[in-house]
């Protein structure tokens, strides 16, 4: 690639020309391979005035003062590669063979898509399109999105104009207070095997789950606590995992849990060919991915048994086992003497309690463990907002 170094200041480009200078430029030079503009400190886009890329840019220096409208035109891919993400004030892109991110690219306004996809690599999230803080955007659809990392800074509610190369599929976000970032993208792959991350088995999931997409997800980066909204279409098959949009649920992968997760289905419209379906408030750092998936037809009663604890090492009921919290992993467990003194308490319980205190109080011979006895306990299920109590016989 030939680097045409231009080295200049544009100063307030007359609108009706303006989006020519650089073609001209080009054609007095004559040059018959593939050309770039070379951005090495002198390039500005003033008020008013409009800058038309019709070939590649490599931005080595500071591209930030601008106040104009940038944008990308023409039929062959064009790409931004340099040192430096630039900035823009207003963007727009016109291109059929889209715009390949080799670096981010920053807009302070308004971003007009017409033709053409910004395009940047899912394997690598630090390169991305970035709104800034009052940054907007028109025209998105299945013909000129992001296929890529979109990046949202200082903003509170956003919808995401993310996809791949056949589809936009927005994912809109509702922050309880204005994210610093916050960074999106859409895979239409198999969760189970996906190309930029570790498998997330679709198996690893709770009862109230009953099937999770193989087919598509996103991948949310946020740290404020936030509602998301998702969409599907044909290409989604909802039909294959769910009779009726109402079984339709927001899922993620808890990096804590270790498994597939419901964030909640508070809202569902359209049809199983073209919907939307909005969560409950969720922390999207917690999450590695989100996808669609169907809920499960609930239990008409859940019941809590009481139970037997034998705590010798003979791998029979050596350890307390409620398999009904695998429906509520976000959960606490409290048990009690038959004199109402605290002996164990815990936080997502998953099998731990063996006959041991795990409390801070009086318990007579705590290195032999609880005596045999009845004991009662309290568990309350956070996620399903359920409460149970019940007896736990110790015996030895």
């Amino acid at each position: 690639m030939e680097k045409v170094n231009l080295n200049l200041r544009l100063l307030k480009i007359d609108k009706r020309k303006g989006c020519f200078l650089l073609l001209s430029i080009f054609s007095l030079l004559n040059l018959s391979a593939q050309t770039a503009l070379y951005n090495s400190g002198n390039l500005r886009i003033h008020e008013e005035a409009q800058l038309g890329f019709h070939t590649n840019l490599i931005n080595d220096a500071a591209f930030d003062e601008n106040l104009g409208l940038a944008g990308f035109y023409g039929n062959p891919t064009l790409s931004i590669s340099g040192a430096f993400a630039p900035i823009f004030n207003d963007l727009e892109i016109a291109n059929e063979g889209g715009v390949q991110l080799n670096t981010s690219l920053n807009v302070l306004n308004n971003t007009n898509f017409i033709i053409g996809d910004f395009i940047s690599s899912k394997n690598n999230a630090q390169t991305h399109f970035n709104f800034l803080q009052d940054a907007f955007y028109v025209g998105d659809s299945d013909l000129s999105k992001i296929d890529g990392y979109a990046l949202l800074t200082n903003q509170q509610n956003f919808t995401f104009p993310v996809g791949d190369a056949s589809f936009v599929r927005p994912l809109s976000i509702n922050s309880e207070s204005p994210n610093l970032l916050v960074k999106c993208a859409y895979f239409f792959e198999n969760p189970n095997n996906p190309s930029a991350f570790p498998g997330f088995n679709t198996d690893l999931k709770p009862r109230s789950i009953e099937t999770i997409s193989t087919l598509e997800f996103w991948r949310l980066e946020g740290s404020i606590p936030s509602t998301v909204t998702l969409s599907w279409n044909s290409r989604s098959s909802i039909g294959g995992f769910a009779n009726d949009i109402n079984e339709v649920t927001v899922v993620g992968w808890n990096k804590i849990a270790n498994r597939w997760l419901s964030i909640g289905n508070t809202l569902t419209t359209g049809d199983l060919d073209n919907g939307l379906v909005s969560s409950e408030v969720f922390l999207p750092n917690d999450y590695e991915i989100i996808t669609l998936g169907s809920l499960a037809v609930p239990e008409e009663i859940l019941m809590l048994d009481n139970y037997l604890l034998t705590p010798n090492n003979d791998g029979i009921n050596d350890v307390l086992v409620i398999e009904e919290l695998e429906l509520s992993p976000n959960n606490t467990i409290q048990i009690y003497d038959r004199n109402g003194l605290k002996v164990f308490e815990l936080n997502n319980y998953t099998d731990e309690f063996n006959g041991f205190s795990n409390i801070d109080n009086l318990v007579i011979n705590r290195e032999q463990g609880l005596p045999r006895g009845v004991y009662f306990y309290l568990i309350n299920m956070i996620d399903l907002g359920l409460n149970y109590q019940g007896f736990l016989v110790i015996e030895r």
